[in-house]
């Protein structure tokens, strides 16, 4: 496995900083405020050959109250998880009773903790480590994490500080698995799920929206197939929107969608299907990702409510019907174990591969079966059919007149490619192409033919006379 280093000290000394700069992303909100980010944070970076796996903490502040508590127990079980921890800490506030209760609990722990004194921009470097000395850690690194001043000095004693055991595991790239993103409104159970597949509590999961900020990628492995889980932040109405950081955070959910293989629509059983649901499905179905519907809090319903829910799903999601529907409780753990045979077939099915011939042997079928329309008194020809890419499946047609095929029609070949090809859990485009008409364009002018011929007559006219 790839070696973990941990990133922890108090709320904003520079943590989601230095997170951004070693993965070479900006996968990390950084904000000048305290308490962004709020679940551990798994990103990759290299240094030379060696990759590595690096984790962004919430701040630790020493809170024992709601939220506050289980970022900290979060940050915690990072420490316990990683092979090197990067303890930060601020040269612009200098040592602080806060730093000096961290750095004695760090030391119990028996990790390999390295110290980082960060934002050391227009200061003397010696003079403000100095201070550091006494937590007791070793000789500080000082950097300023977002100029990478520093970084890569740091980084390169990250590994020369690391068991040489470690260093040769970290030379082994392991594959990403099936990406598969957890998105719904707020406070629908996206957290709750994602500790429920995981199982164990890798996220923040609490009773108040807008928990998650940041889009959460956390790499797991289930019956020798790897994934990666992004826990996304709560998409509303952009009117509810406010906080300049949730805005971020809708942006940075919807790249989400783009990142993954196949998305999982939560819906609230007990809150019906609202028109955001359906305009967040959209941007699935545009972004022409694979899609999973999981209706959550499925077993708090009566059968009446259950019923009129599913009753719902056929009135407001009727262009969902290659999506298979799950109904389960993240909470007590009912259905979930179902997602995964959705997800591995969804994902089979976008990146499936067919052959010419195949397609173009479909297509005739199914033109015989319900000829195109007329247009102008001509029929639309169809000719020939090949794949035009994955994930989700596109399928080029070639023919004439193919810009007036109507709507209707589209949506019928769909259906019956998705239909024959056995695809299941994924979107297919349709792309149509027309052949150039070589005499486009010259409607007064003559063919080459007959101009020879005109000028073999006058030839011949004149010769007479």
């Amino acid at each position: 496995m790839k070696p973990v280093i941990a990133l922890v000290g108090r709320p904003n000394v520079g943590k989601s900083t230095l997170f951004n700069r070693l993965t070479k992303t900006r996968d990390a909100l950084v904000a000048d405020q305290p308490g962004l980010t709020r679940d551990r944070k798994f990103g990759e970076g290299r240094v030379g050959k060696l990759p590595y796996i690096v984790v962004d903490t919430g701040g630790l502040t020493g809170e024992t109250d709601g939220v506050e508590e289980l970022m900290e127990e979060q940050s915690w079980l990072a420490v316990e998880q990683a092979d090197s921890v990067l303890f930060l800490v601020d040269a612009r506030n200098g040592l602080t009773p806060e730093d000096q209760h961290l750095a004695k609990r760090l030391r119990k722990t028996g990790k390999h903790i390295i110290l980082v004194v960060n934002k050391i921009d227009g200061l003397d470097a010696d003079l403000v480590t100095a201070e550091f000395y006494h937590l007791g850690l070793g000789t500080p690194h000082a950097i300023t994490a977002s100029h990478g001043r520093g970084v890569p000095v740091l980084m390169q004693a990250v590994f020369d500080e690391m068991p040489i055991d470690d260093v040769a595991e970290a030379m082994e790239v392991a594959a990403k698995g099936i990406k598969i993103a957890i998105i719904g409104r707020p406070n629908v159970g996206k957290s709750t799920l994602v500790n429920r597949m995981l199982g164990e509590e890798r996220v923040v999961a609490y009773d108040l929206p807008g928990t998650t900020r940041d889009s959460i990628y956390l790499p797991f492995e289930r019956d020798g197939q790897e994934y990666t889980l992004i826990d996304t932040a709560g998409v509303r109405r952009r009117s509810r929107v406010s906080e300049v950081v949730e805005k971020f955070s809708v942006i940075k959910a919807l790249k989400a969608i783009e990142d993954a293989n196949v998305v999982i629509m939560l819906l609230d059983a007990s809150e019906g299907i609202t028109d955001q649901d359906a305009s967040l499905l959209g941007f699935v179905l545009d972004a022409g990702r694979a899609l999973v519907l999981a209706i959550n809090k499925w077993d708090g319903l009566s059968v009446d409510q259950r019923d009129k829910v599913r009753r719902e799903l056929d009135y407001k999601l009727p262009f969902l019907g290659f999506a298979k529907t799950h109904f389960i409780s993240a909470l007590h753990g009912s259905g979930v174990g179902d997602l995964y045979v959705s997800v591995d077939r969804a994902y089979a099915s976008a990146c499936k591969d067919f052959s010419t011939p195949e397609l173009t042997r479909l297509l005739e079928e199914l033109v015989m079966a319900h000829q195109p329309p007329l247009v102008k008194g001509r029929r639309i020809k169809l000719r020939y059919a090949h794949q035009g890419g994955i994930n989700p499946p596109i399928i080029v047609i070639h023919g004439n007149q193919t810009a007036a095929v109507p709507d209707a029609y589209r949506r019928y070949l769909i259906n019956a490619f998705l239909r024959h090809l056995k695809l299941e859990g994924t979107p297919m485009r349709l792309e149509f192409k027309s052949g150039k008409n070589p005499f486009a364009g010259r409607k007064n002018k003559l063919t080459p033919r007959q101009v020879e011929k005109r000028r073999r007559l006058r030839k011949f006219t004149t010769h007479k006379n």
